[in-house]
């Protein structure tokens, strides 16, 4: 069983405790630092290697959009998720802008944090059209330049089946099962169609699908 290393930055100690206990609830999760400021966090990345980052937003000197921008630049391969106290449309967009893989609001069940946050290390983290729609709405999205530089044309007709369903919010095991295909095959696909479309996640490949799926 693979093991993920996690470093959990926010300024308040207690947060950072509540975070601590949840995630050792699970097994696969081992907190290796804490940091209270965007600046620590940069730091204890350096210095610990995660695989994870859960990043607080409003932190002293640093904060956590701007931290986020600067690991993904010098670590593309940590997974960096936004903490948040509310799921506003603008914190979201902003954070996945800067790199991050993912969105949690701090008073989610302990439950639905850690299948999130499994979501995320597997690269299946779908949203929801209606989270989509609200970024879309929020800034204007028309479907291409905000985050891929090449059109749908790019993809193979089986890819743009995928983003067709990428864009209703289906996860993985979904698309799987109504293409008749093995969920290992859809994350090949995925991953080929954010290489053709230069785009760094889930997240803003599922902006970018309902972008093109009101275009139609």
């Amino acid at each position: 069983m693979e093991t993920y290393h996690v470093v959990i930055a926010d300024d308040s100690e207690k947060s950072r405790k509540a975070v601590r206990l949840l995630l050792n609830a699970d097994k696969q999760f081992q907190v290796v630092a804490e940091a209270a400021t965007g600046n620590q966090a940069i730091e204890k990345t350096r210095e610990h290697m995660p695989d994870l980052v859960l990043m607080d937003i409003n932190m002293p000197d640093c904060n956590g959009f701007e931290a986020t921008r600067l690991i993904k630049k010098e670590f593309p391969y940590v997974r960096v998720v936004i903490l948040s106290v509310s799921d506003d449309a603008t914190d979201l967009f902003d954070g996945i802008r800067n790199g991050a893989q993912g969105y949690l609001v701090k008073s989610m069940q302990p439950s639905d944090w850690i299948h999130y946050l499994h979501g995320i290390m597997d690269g299946d983290t779908p949203v929801s059209r209606e989270i989509a729609k609200r970024l879309l709405a929020e800034f204007k999205y028309e479907g291409v330049g905000q985050f891929g530089t090449e059109g749908v044309e790019k993809l193979t007709h089986r890819e743009q089946e995928i983003l067709k369903w990428v864009s209703t919010g289906a996860s993985n095991k979904e698309i799987a099962s109504n293409l008749f295909i093995s969920e290992n095959t859809v994350k090949n696909h995925l991953k080929n169609i954010m290489a053709k479309l230069h785009i760094q996640n889930r997240v803003q490949l599922a902006i970018y699908a309902q972008g093109k799926h009101r275009e139609r």
